[in-house]
């Protein structure tokens, strides 16, 4: 059961004047700060405007409770004043207001209040309402992994840090909050999760978002947290909350859940207008609660301060403030062309001939399956660096660690992890809820920290959950902090059909969906030597990849090979001509590489048809040099894939062979996919809707007559 608190009065007794009256200038200074923005947007010198204005209290308490640059903070839009006491200046503020290149938080690259700093531990926060929550979870997961690694010399935990997450009443609404508090409690973790609850997501009220109005009501039952309600606007009693929270979590009792009561006296943003939907009976009850007015008013009436002494600290932060923004206001913004900068790792190159040595394999035992140099792949690489951590759904051998004497073990729905957790321990492969964002979302959070996650997502055709962490968290993570923060996980999936029975639901391919995503690597390979290179690429390598590993192939004999060495590399983007011609060029990838290969044999031997075929292998980036070769050289181009045909992947192929080699072009550029439709059940239909041999020998014949 989760440990209910009401606030203590002694933790509270050592807030002495002194911290009293910082405590109320960085709450004023937080809401001047908001003024000063408001002000700068309606004379369309800033662009954006979000408040913290009503959580000033319990976010000033909360910083002078937390350690900044030793815990590290997931914090949301609202948490300008936890922000200052951590560290963060009102100029730096205000240079991401307007957008300037010197702005720690992005660089111009985000919205104001969209909070990040390296050098305080703030992790680069994104616009979506919650996907912050289980990177958090991820981040203090990493603490455990450090513990319980004794491979790793140098561990940067303390020991006793802790996680910060905070989200407004509506984010309480999202999946991924329930997630996030399930793996925390689950695994004690110690995340301070702070629910700041102005009673509205934009418009719509508490009642309508949460069960029953309250949020920390339906926690009670979460183990090993601890659950305090309290009023947010009260900056006392949310230290004194705060305190008990931290050291609950700092003594790894388990994690923290703070439901603080604030107010939201401004409007949603300055793209909203709260009087269209709020009445003024709840907007003057917010007003007579307002803590930058009744707590001055508190201070002096308990003698802790004068008139005078408020009066000071109005007039300096009034000063403070016109001075930030007058310098940020000065302040260069960002060059145009520095945009297309740290999409990717700036030092590490994966394309390098650093990551190239496939012409020098040393190989050794008998040619054996994907399946197989995939794993030993993995064990290679585990040994080699104690930070690798694998965990998904089923990728252990056993959960329940007192059966492995006992069980052969599980190793993936498909074998690929098979023995790792025997060999390497259960700090460093193990299960994972049954939950895609959990596991991309915490992959986040632990490569933050340093660790290197490669996860696995059971099934392409289940990944969509994940998709929201996959595209706007893992491959935004460098390019929108303007690289003070970077997650280099891998990402294993396994997709794909030409597996009677698969159907809708077990077939599905779309890698399109996330080659069109700047920062993040898509790898495909097509053999098991490939899939054993590129996948130590992708470990090696400093940016996400996405590594999809086709179901059909596992286990096929035709593409066996030795075990090629701990040290084989395949660089991304080098595609491979698996076979010479002159007559036409087919480009493929995946399961459609040996098909092409087939019908190319058959157009040879019965037509005199010389066909050159490319596996991509690397997806983004693609070889375009390798492909520009060999349409100079025949002329003629079919793009095959198992995508369906309208929209998909090789749409993208064949327009750029025509835009850029439109002049050394015999005929138009072909195509061969899947029909636009589903993956069907019964074989009849599986064969008819996905591209087959005699769908490519025809193509090939009809592109060759042209």
């Amino acid at each position: 059961m989760a440990t209910r608190t009401q606030p203590r009065s002694k933790a509270a007794k050592a807030l002495a004047k002194p911290d009293l009256l910082d405590i109320y200038r960085l709450m004023l200074l937080s809401r001047r700060i908001d003024d000063k923005e408001i002000q700068l947007k309606r004379q369309n010198k800033i662009f954006f405007q979000i408040s913290g204005a009503g959580h000033e209290a319990v976010l000033a308490a909360a910083g002078r409770v937390l350690r900044p640059a030793y815990d590290w903070f997931y914090p949301y839009y609202r948490d300008r004043a936890l922000c200052l006491a951590l560290g963060m200046t009102p100029t730096e503020m205000l240079l991401s207001a307007v957008g300037a290149a010197e702005d720690p938080n992005s660089g111009g690259r985000q919205m104001p209040s969209h909070w990040g700093h390296k050098a305080l531990n703030i992790v680069s926060q994104s616009s979506p309402t919650g996907t912050q929550l289980l990177q958090a979870v991820g981040c203090a997961e990493a603490w455990l992994r450090y513990t319980r690694i004794d491979g790793i010399a140098e561990k940067p935990v303390h020991g006793d840090e802790l996680v910060y997450v905070s989200v407004g009443d509506g984010t309480t609404s999202e999946g991924e909050f329930w997630e996030a508090l399930n793996t925390a409690s689950n695994l004690k973790l110690p995340v301070l999760f702070l629910v700041e609850d102005n009673k509205y997501a934009i418009s719509v009220p508490v009642e309508v978002q949460t069960a029953g109005g309250s949020v920390s009501k339906l926690v009670a039952n979460f183990p090993d947290l601890l659950v305090a309600e309290v009023d947010g606007c009260d900056p006392v009693a949310s230290y004194d909350a705060l305190v008990h929270a931290a050291d609950y979590c700092r003594q790894r009792q388990g994690p923290a859940f703070v439901h603080a009561h604030v107010t939201r006296p401004y409007s949603h943003s300055l793209s909203d207008d709260e009087v269209v939907y709020k009445p003024p009976k709840e907007r003057e009850e917010e007003a007579r609660r307002d803590c930058t007015l009744t707590f001055p008013q508190r201070l002096i009436a308990e003698g802790v301060a004068t008139e005078a002494e408020i009066a000071q600290i109005r007039q300096q932060v009034d000063e403070e403030v016109e001075l930030a923004a007058d310098m940020a206001l000065g302040s260069p913004q960002p060059t145009p062309e520095s945009a297309l900068r740290f999409v990717y790792s700036p030092d590490v190159d994966p394309t390098s001939e650093q990551f190239d040595t496939e012409d020098d394999p040393q190989f050794s035992g008998d040619p054996t399956t994907m399946v197989d140099l995939l794993n030993a792949c993995l064990k290679d690489e585990m040994a080699r660096d104690p930070r690798i951590l694998v965990f998904g759904e089923d990728v252990a051998d056993v959960s329940r660690e007192q059966y492995l004497k006992d069980v052969k073990g599980k190793g993936g729905v498909f074998k690929v992890t098979w023995g790792l957790q025997r060999q390497f321990g259960s700090g460093r492969v193990y299960n994972s809820p049954l939950a895609e964002a959990n596991i991309v979302g915490r992959a986040i959070g632990l490569a933050t920290r340093g660790l290197k996650p490669v996860v696995e997502v059971q099934f392409f055709d289940y990944i969509w959950p994940a998709y929201h962490q996959l595209r706007n968290e893992l491959a935004t993570m460098r390019w929108r902090s303007n690289n003070a923060f970077s997650a280099p996980a891998v990402v294993r999936v396994t997709y794909g059909g030409y597996l009677k029975g698969g159907a809708i639901y077990h077939s599905q391919t779309g890698a399109v969906v996330f080659t069109a995503i700047p920062g993040l690597r898509v790898i495909c390979p097509s053999t098991a030597l490939d899939a054993n290179g590129l996948l130590r690429t992708a470990i090696r390598c400093d940016d996400p990849v996405l590594f999809l590993e086709h179901k059909h192939l596992y286990r096929q004999t035709y593409n066996k090979a030795p075990n090629p060495g701990p040290n084989f590399l395949i660089p991304f983007g080098k595609a491979k001509v698996v076979r010479s011609g002159t007559d036409l060029t087919v480009v493929t990838y995946g399961a459609v590489v040996q098909r092409a290969l087939v019908a190319a044999k058959e157009l040879e031997e019965k037509d005199g048809v010389s066909v050159e075929v490319i596996d991509l292998r690397s997806l983004t980036p693609v070889d375009w040099e390798v492909i520009g070769e060999s349409v100079r050289k025949t002329s003629r181009v079919l793009v095959a894939y198992e995508d369906a045909l309208s929209w998909g992947y090789g749409a993208e192929i064949a327009a750029k062979i025509a835009g850029e080699h439109f002049s050394w072009l015999d005929a138009p550029v072909k195509r061969v996919a899947s029909t636009d439709t589903f993956v069907g059940y019964a074989p009849a239909l599986e064969d008819f809707i996905l591209p087959q041999v005699e769908n490519l020998t025809q193509a090939m014949r009809e592109l060759h007559a042209f």
